[in-house]
């Protein structure tokens, strides 16, 4: 009698142990569960989002009309192209993005292109896209201001023909005056060595 007695309360004492095993990790699970956002926060968070600050305004000396000096290296063995463009930059959307049309010549033959530049406030990063009549894919790039907000440094991905595999690049964006401005290019050789394939120069046209 005595030993069942004895069972009967290890039991029920296993039994209370395992409940309240059970209820502290549902305590926990609960606690660690983020609480629904009301809508008059989520509404402000977007507002911030999608409000251009600051950081955008550092695009101004961007926009305009540029004389665009190009030097492009297709083969770092072999002597660069030197061509001349135009870039035509303008806000969009509200001064959130810069849009720039260029036209110039590529391999002798007519290039155009297309490109946006922003400032993602989620991020906090400048963004990039860009197209051009040399391809059908879009290259798209994420740039970090350096500390006196001169230059940016980016890393740039993109769809290569060459493999049909993706592939990056490096770009810097330089800021020399409101008139000047800069773009350099990095990428790999087909060797696998990273060399410098383009650098741009801006002049303010209008």
């Amino acid at each position: 009698m005595r030993q069942a007695i004895r069972w009967t309360l290890i039991l029920v004492v296993a039994a209370a142990f395992s409940a309240s095993l059970a209820a502290q990790e549902k305590a926990k699970k609960a606690a660690a569960k983020p609480k629904p956002m009301d809508e008059a926060a989520m509404m402000e968070l977007w507002k911030k989002a999608a409000t251009p600050g600051e950081m955008h305004k550092k695009l101004d000396d961007m926009v305009g009309t540029f004389d665009a000096d190009v030097r492009m290296w297709m083969n770092p063995s072999k002597p660069p192209e030197d061509t001349k463009a135009t870039s035509v930059n303008k806000w969009v959307l509200g001064d959130r993005y810069v849009e720039s049309r260029y036209e110039g010549t590529m391999m002798g033959e007519p290039f155009n292109g297309i490109g946006y530049t922003g400032y993602d406030n989620v991020q906090k990063k400048y963004v990039g896209s860009w197209m051009d009549s040399a391809g059908t894919g879009i290259m798209n790039s994420t740039c970090n201001l350096d500390a006196p907000g001169k230059a940016m440094t980016c890393k740039a991905s993109f769809w290569d023909p060459m493999t049909g595999k993706p592939n990056s690049m490096e770009m810097k964006i330089g800021w020399t005056d409101h008139d000047h401005h800069s773009m350099e290019m990095w990428g790999k050789s087909p060797a696998g060595k990273t060399y410098k394939m383009m650098e741009i120069t801006y002049t303010r046209k209008s």
